[in-house]
């Protein structure tokens, strides 16, 4: 195969491949998402947590604390 036949293959691809991607465009609209006006330098669509309070802090590291000590107690 010569280098022009070969150009002509890849440019009639290139061809087809448009025609499908604008018979396609229609479908592939983007999802719309609900999210709160974003600030700049954030990822659009990530809320931010909420903060905890010292109390559920608390349980939550007295609840890892049982778990390490439970797993430490199978070892």
């Amino acid at each position: 195969m010569s280098i022009e036949s070969i150009l002509a293959e890849i440019d009639s691809e290139i061809a087809r491949l448009t025609e499908v991607r604008s018979l396609l465009s229609p479908l592939n609209k983007p999802i719309k998402t609900t999210t709160t006006a974003a600030k700049p330098g954030r990822k659009p669509g990530r809320k931010r947590r909420g903060t905890l309070s010292p109390e559920a802090r608390k349980r939550i590291a007295e609840a890892q604390r049982r778990r390490w000590a439970a797993q430490k107690a199978k070892q």
